[in-house]
């Protein structure tokens, strides 16, 4: 027997054991590292819906002082010669903080298979609203120039009371988890605006539908 073969045979299959052990543990080193993100990035996951009907209003004030009352699952709408106000009562049912970003409106109804607008298309807020988790918020947007198409086109809308939809976009306090949602406004024979969602998407990871 050449004993200096074996200890090179047992050398080599010590060796190969070792980095079977070092490569089983670095995938499940990945995986823990993997499972741990996601369960972080869930805590930090804000959604949002309209409020509950029943929740209290919400007191919206624009920058040239003017005021809208948004009631729990509605939206309030005004129309002037110059600015078009629009707001919506929102609530965040995730769990995490939900910092708005921007919107971008559509003068008709958009179903749910359609695609949501093109990033270029929405309008940066100017400021960032915060919807604490499990708690009340609001959205707010006007349109300020009556040249522009989409003011004629908007207030053709409110007078007509025809749906229209308004697509959000936000994310949690960190900058991450970017969503749209989309949510339609409709006005009841009232003159009240009800709002609803119809979906969600994700932007920095898989939609989960």
């Amino acid at each position: 027997m050449d004993w200096s073969t074996v200890a090179s045979l047992a050398t080599a299959a010590g060796t190969l054991i070792l980095a079977v052990s070092t490569f089983a543990a670095v995938r499940s080193a990945n995986r823990a590292a993997r499972v741990a993100e996601r369960s972080l990035l869930v805590g930090l996951r804000p959604v949002l819906v309209p409020a509950r009907y029943q929740d209290p209003p919400e007191k919206v004030g624009f920058a040239d002082a003017h005021y809208l009352l948004a009631r729990g699952g509605r939206a309030a709408v005004e129309v002037t010669d110059t600015v078009i106000y629009l707001a919506i009562a929102i609530r965040n049912v995730g769990s995490g903080l939900a910092v708005l970003d921007s919107w971008s409106l559509s003068p008709n109804a958009q179903m749910g298979d359609t695609p949501h607008a093109g990033l270029d298309s929405f309008r940066r807020l100017t400021r960032d609203l915060y919807v604490p988790p499990g708690d009340n918020g609001f959205w707010q947007g006007a349109l300020r120039d009556p040249s522009d198409p989409l003011f004629a086109a908007t207030r053709d809308a409110i007078n007509d009371g025809r749906r229209m939809t308004i697509e959000l976009l936000y994310g949690d306090h960190e900058g991450g988890q970017r969503t749209i949602s989309r949510f339609g406004i409709n006005r009841r024979e009232d003159g009240e605006w009800l709002a609803a969602v119809s979906r969600h998407w994700n932007l920095d990871r898989p939609d989960p539908r």
